[in-house]
């Protein structure tokens, strides 16, 4: 009988693990390694990051609900993944064998591309519920004595999503407090222009978003290049179309939040045939590694490449629902070589995405990823607010329960009013 190992406990993870549990045949083994021993619900940490929810909200513990389903639990992380000899290294030294193995580790983030960059710096991210934890914390300090506000994101980003979402989500509670006048503030980021969300736009994203931030009084800079951080103060190149320095900025800020690029953890980065350059996880179209063929990859870690080449260089973001479909495919297809057979099962590579502005929101919906595509559209309204704040609750009690469910897929294109996905 076969044992499956799962690195990572993330959405992608946790709900590899569910479904890996589900389709196994018995006496079959499912064991997750993670660095942590909790499971938080990431496309909250925006409203972490002003306090508008708690750890307790998005947060709960892994081993009870793993044990339930009969799955085995190391809160430990890997040190070093051996592909060759098919074991996984931790840090305490310990090394777990495996028959297949699943990497949904995510990413790390590659604060130290940029002099002050980061939570040790001198800027804020939501990547984490650490950092967005630190980040409630210097809110509340920052609205006691507010000053301008920079946000975005920098160089090699890929979700650029919750750097949207923060700059709205900001101005909102701002606006609650009576005190928005008092709080300039500036948009960064790489994108070619604004609503890119390296998707090259979806529908009228450029329009709408633009139209937003006027709205709300948010100025923006685009292809923009950040040189260095310092305490108060963003140093920003805007290219041109050939890559040049056209416009310099010095932005000022007293509270800035900046998404950072992302890269492969250390575990797997480095190892030949294994991963890119970057650390990514190299996959087939059926999730599977190209040279280590009892290797998959699902969620961030995995490698997709860009969808379109941009002056300031960005990537592509791995939306929730992106990430269900690459754990069913995985496990559909663990489960067919465990049989004799090969893999058969492709996933969607669709972004759907709900986008929380603090009083309103925003979906987008590019079917497939890729374009050109056969759905394209981005759609504003309060009913997109109110539909993150009942899926997050959904979520994270199904979570709970160990469902197989396709969440995104039930509740997301539900609430969106699509009933078939065509790729």
């Amino acid at each position: 009988m076969a044992h499956i190992v799962i690195v990572g406990a993330g959405i992608g993870g946790l709900s590899m693990a569910y479904e890996m549990r589900e389709r196994c045949r018995p006496g079959d083994r499912v064991t997750v390694i993670c660095d942590g021993d909790t499971f938080h619900f990431v496309p909250s940490n925006p409203w972490l990051a002003v306090n508008w929810r708690t750890r307790e909200d998005i947060e709960f513990p892994l081993a009870p609900y793993l044990a339930r389903r009969q799955i085995g639990f190391i809160a430990c992380g890997a040190r070093q993944v051996h592909p060759a000899d098919d074991a996984v290294e931790l840090r305490d030294g310990r090394r777990i064998g495996y028959d297949v193995l699943v990497l949904a580790t995510g990413a790390r983030s590659a604060f130290d591309e940029i002099e002050g960059l980061g939570p040790g710096h001198y800027t804020e991210s939501v990547c984490h519920i650490e950092h967005a934890a630190q980040a409630g914390r210097r809110w509340e300090a920052f609205v006691k004595d507010p000053g301008p506000i920079a946000v975005g994101a920098v160089q090699g980003a890929s979700c650029f999503g919750p750097a949207y979402e923060f700059a709205f989500i900001m101005d909102t509670d701002l606006r609650r407090r009576k005190m928005r006048h008092r709080v300039p503030m500036t948009f960064i980021t790489p994108e070619p222009h604004v609503g890119h969300l390296g998707l090259g736009g979806v529908g009228d994203s450029k329009g709408l978003l633009e139209a937003a931030m006027q709205d709300r009084q948010v100025r923006w800079i685009t292809n923009a290049w950040v040189e260095r951080i310092e305490a108060g103060k963003i140093h920003v190149a805007q290219l041109d179309g050939q890559g040049r320095a056209r416009q310099r900025h010095e932005v000022p800020f007293r509270y800035g939040m900046m998404l950072p690029a992302f890269r492969g953890i250390d575990a797997v980065a480095g190892v030949e045939g294994l991963s890119n350059a970057e650390g990514f996880v190299l996959i087939d179209r059926y999730q599977r590694n190209p040279t280590f063929r009892n290797v998959y990859a699902v969620g961030v870690c995995a490698d997709i490449p860009p969808v379109a080449p941009t002056v300031v260089p960005t990537g592509a973001p791995k939306t929730g629902y992106m990430i269900e479909s690459m754990v069913t495919a995985a496990a559909a297809n663990i489960r067919a070589v465990l049989d004799g057979g090969e893999p058969y099962l492709k996933p969607a590579w669709n972004a759907i995405c709900l986008a929380d502005f603090g009083d309103s929101g925003a979906a987008a919906v590019a079917l497939p990823q890729m374009p050109p595509r056969n759905v394209s559209w981005f759609k504003q309204g309060k009913w997109v607010h109110l539909a993150k704040v009942a899926f997050e609750k959904y979520f994270i009690r199904k979570m709970k329960k160990g469902t197989t469910e396709p969440l995104y897929e039930k509740y997301v294109l539900s609430a969106l009013g699509i009933t078939k996905l065509t790729e």
